[in-house]
């Protein structure tokens, strides 16, 4: 079977387009670097204080508000980690002990810049409300972990223990 020549460059053209094209579409893919057990304590605690330090506010009758988290994964690009998780916010008083008073429960995405020896909030993501919210949770997270979100949803029982032994931590203290 003899190929013409006409056909060689733009069949190369082509060829070497689809290699970049699917190489790019999968390049955010390989940056992923699964799970949160290399997150440093500084940026655990960084999400968690910024998530409480948003909804933390005087007319929310707490008083005291903690945050925990599951991490799905993180990417890295330009000194800005993105990381995918699964936030549970709670507000306690005293009074009521481990009753969570106010709160939510509900995956998101953060995104924190690295400047010398710290970390600063420069993009902080939750879902959308009712019809929206299926289709935002697939805007914000990266198709490897949408089922892990899904499954996660009111399946919180692991973050609900971490944050009972936070509030008593803090009731005992």
């Amino acid at each position: 079977m003899k190929i013409k020549a006409k056909y060689i460059v733009p069949t190369i053209f082509l060829l070497l387009f689809c290699g970049i094209f699917l190489f790019a579409c999968t390049d955010k893919e390989m940056k992923l670097k699964d799970g949160g057990t290399h997150l440093s304590k500084e940026l655990n605690n960084k999400i968690s204080n910024y998530i409480v330090q948003q909804y933390s506010t005087p007319s929310q009758n707490t008083d005291k508000q903690f945050e925990v988290h599951k991490v799905y994964g993180t990417s890295e690009e330009n000194d800005v980690t993105t990381v995918y998780f699964w936030s549970y916010y709670g507000g306690f008083n005293k009074s009521t002990g481990t009753e969570n008073q106010s709160g939510h429960s509900l995956p998101a995405v953060m995104q924190l810049k690295r400047e010398s020896d710290q970390y600063t909030v420069v993009k902080y993501t939750e879902p959308e409300d009712g019809d929206l919210y299926q289709s935002s949770i697939k805007k914000m997270f990266p198709k490897k972990y949408l089922k892990r979100v899904y499954n996660d949803a009111g399946n919180s029982r692991n973050l609900e223990k971490e944050m009972e032994a936070k509030v008593k931590r803090w009731l005992e203290g």
